[in-house]
């Protein structure tokens, strides 16, 4: 049994600023516009962000999914919030990590999966300004390594 996966959104900035700790899949609520646009690849995660209302419900806020051309009138919004499908104990666990340790989710990847539009969230906590000049500084010296070893 192969997993037919295809990659329609990737949130590069996502591990750049936060620390990925614990990595969830989950499902996305959506419209019939909006999977024939996101199977077309036109979906972006850069500006958005998981908001979890109350410890009962996860959503998708300001992901950009564009208008699918031949839905016309029966077009979606674009910014709508699309609810998050988690498990009742998987949402009480971001909540309590969210609340009690200050910790964010952050989307990192949405893809298909078997034919279904899957996200995959990550729980986060938020580098400081030297972290990520580390993380520069790792890229780089990465970077000069594999040009050095490619020019023998």
């Amino acid at each position: 049994m192969t997993e037919d996966v295809k990659v329609v959104a990737n949130n590069r900035k996502a591990s750049f600023e936060y620390f990925l700790l614990e990595k969830f899949e989950a499902g996305l609520v959506l419209q019939g516009s909006e999977i024939k646009s996101i199977r077309a690849g036109q979906m972006s995660i850069q500006e958005s962000y998981v908001d979890i209302v109350n410890g009962e419900e996860a959503w998708l806020v300001e992901a950009n999914i564009a208008p699918y051309v031949q839905a016309n009138r029966f077009n979606h919004d674009p910014k709508r919030k699309r609810k998050i499908l988690l498990h009742k104990k998987q949402i009480r666990e971001l909540w309590n990590n969210i609340r009690i340790k200050g910790m964010t989710v952050v989307p990192t990847r949405v893809y298909l999966k078997d034919g279904r539009a899957k996200i995959e969230i990550a729980l986060a906590k938020g580098k400081k300004a030297y972290d990520k000049r580390a993380t520069i500084a790792k890229r780089d010296e990465a970077r000069s390594t594999e040009r050095e070893t490619r020019a023998r």
